[in-house]
């Protein structure tokens, strides 16, 4: 048994996700972990909301809550919806938790005496009509490089290009929509990540297994231009964790937070502590700290590649600047952009289908499936509702869905709902069984690797065995002739359909565990040997036909769903 760490990129509390963000880190998190769970390895699998920063008090202004209390209930949106999603988190944390806030402090005392943080006398943006600072997100203006309009203050949405708030044209406040801005100076605490090149560039030379994705986004922020800069740490907001130096009050910094790409990162560890204390589990540290037992863990990060540079830079700047014997993560895993229907997704123009909303049609392994089977992974992807409707009637209703049903039914018809019992397996069986047990390895291999698109390709072909196997010995043919044969034949599909059940857990498993219910069994052991796991349900097991696995869907739903979100999210 090995012990897996993983953990997805926390999402931002302004608002429900959508599917981009969905694919880009929780639901390929959520694969690897079922998969590992189901080998029979131990698994902590840790999420949270990112509750800090100018994204939280911006959502919080327009939907006219206070602030904690809008942390609070979108939270406990996200949290329902992750579970209508199946996400199976052993903890869903929060960044705004104490728990966090200590870690934060303690983190920043220990770079403190490590002579890593210093301080910055820096211009700032000023509004006087809003009466503040304006953090980066607060303002907008005209991209310098492209000259998009809405280009903000740290990025440019169209462009991509990292921006400061001074670069803009036209700066105008996103509180206030005022245009008197003005420079200002103020002072910040900076990490000094240039001074933990060398130590971060021989850290990323090690991990030759990273995906390319991952290492040439790093390299590029490590190398380009003038390599590797310091970072503010502190910003100058209401919300967020207190700037202190371990428990220590911070002079100069009294009004101040600490700048929420800092703190975010942290609550992964945070999170940990938090399903101890919530009476889920016990002994955090043995998962995070190398000296309390975690040498023997394998963590693996999953995120979109906007992410990778706070993962494979500055939250590792943090970890071995802080000196202290913490995990750094061994795996990477960064997806590429899922994009809608010709654009983008974006949850701040409210574009492209949400989770909410996903899981109001369909049952959410249709999701799971298609998000999953269409993994950004080499490269973007996009979502467009025919490609969608055609891989889901093909894949889960034409050839999973399908071969429950017709196994299931044919053996009600011919030998009552239990297992049959006469005959013996032939060449055609020993053919499949072989088939499978290559096809079988190789999904591991893929699942091992993390290869999703790979994984879900290999599960195909594996139900599409089962149907290859059902059109060439014809049992509905061979009963009129041999019924002994037919009922060997029939005895193998029907544990074949637990088989399916068990190997398509990971991807769909609301649909797997209905599957297993039908066939009257809790049996989920994974098939390390093919030929035994084609005799876990004896003859005579009674079982039942079940309802239809996989609906298609209609033409006239997707046409109907094409026209319902091709505008703005309200």
């Amino acid at each position: 048994m090995t012990r897996h760490l993983i953990t997805s990129a926390i999402p931002y509390i302004n608002g429900i996700k959508h599917l981009g963000n969905l694919v880009g880190s929780q639901l390929p998190a959520d694969l690897f972990a079922r998969f590992q769970r189901a080998r029979g390895n131990e698994v902590l699998f840790l999420c949270a909301t990112d509750e800090h920063g100018t994204p939280a008090e911006l959502a919080a202004a327009k939907a006219e809550r206070p602030i904690a209390q809008y942390c609070a209930d979108m939270h406990a949106t996200q949290s329902k919806i992750a579970d209508g999603f199946r996400l199976s988190f052993d903890h869903f944390g929060r960044s705004s938790s104490p728990q966090n806030y200590k870690l934060t402090q303690h983190f920043a005392g220990r770079l403190a005496t490590a002579g890593l943080i210093h301080e910055v006398a820096e211009t700032q943006i000023y509004s006087p009509t809003d009466g503040r600072y304006l953090p980066d997100r607060y303002i907008e203006g005209t991209c310098p490089n492209c000259g998009f309009e809405d280009a903000r203050g740290d990025q440019c949405d169209n462009c991509t290009k990292q921006l400061d708030p001074t670069d803009l044209m036209n700066p105008r406040s996103t509180v206030s929509g005022a245009t008197d801005l003005e420079e200002r100076e103020t002072k910040h605490l900076y990490l000094a990540q240039s001074q933990m090149r060398d130590q971060l560039q021989d850290w990323i030379d090690s991990k030759a297994n990273w995906p390319i994705l991952t290492t040439s986004i790093a390299k590029k922020w490590l190398n380009d231009g003038d390599g590797l800069q310091d970072r503010g740490i502190t910003r100058d907001l209401d919300w967020g964790v207190p700037v202190k130096n371990g428990e220590n009050d911070w002079p100069g910094m009294e009004d101040k937070v600490f700048y929420v790409w800092f703190d975010a990162p942290i609550e992964y560890i945070a999170c940990a502590q938090e399903w101890v204390d919530a009476g889920k589990g016990s002994d955090w540290q043995s998962w995070w700290r190398t000296d309390q037992g975690a040498n023997d863990v394998t963590y693996t990060q999953f995120m979109g590649k906007d992410n990778v540079p706070f993962h494979t830079l500055s939250f590792p700047a943090t970890i071995l600047g802080s000196g202290e014997p913490w995990k750094l993560v061994d795996y990477i895993k960064s997806f590429n952009y899922l994009n809608y229907d010709g654009g983008q997704f974006s949850t701040s123009r409210g574009r492209g289908v949400f989770m909410d909303q996903a899981l109001e049609i369909l049952p959410s392994d249709y999701w799971r499936w298609w998000l999953l089977s269409n993994a950004p992974e080499s490269s973007d992807a996009e979502f467009t509702w025919d490609l969608f409707q055609a891989n889901v009637n093909k894949d889960l209703a034409d050839v999973l869905g399908n071969f429950v049903s017709r196994v299931t039914k044919f053996c009600r018809s011919k030998f009552g709902e239990t297992v049959p019992e006469a005959g013996t397996w032939g060449d055609q069986e020993a053919d499949l069984i072989k088939e499978l047990n290559a096809r079988i390895r190789a999904y591991e291999g893929f699942m091992e690797a993390m290869e999703v698109r790979k994984s879900a390709a290999e599960l195909r072909i594996i139900w599409g065995a089962g149907n290859e196997y059902l059109q060439a010995a014809a049992p509905w043919s061979t009963f009129k002739e041999n019924p002994d044969q037919a009922a060997a034949q029939i005895r193998l599909a029907l544990n074949l359909i637990r088989l399916y059940a068990v190997l398509s857990s990971p991807f769909i498993p609301d649909a797997a565990q209905d599957i297993m219910d039908a066939m009257n069994v809790s049996d989920d052991t994974w098939p390390n040997d093919v030929e035994k796991a084609l005799q876990s349900l004896p003859a005579g097991h009674r079982f039942r036909v079940p309802d239809v696995t996989f609906r298609k869907i209609t033409d006239d739903e997707r046409d109907e769903w094409k026209v319902r979100f091709e505008g703005q999210r309200d």
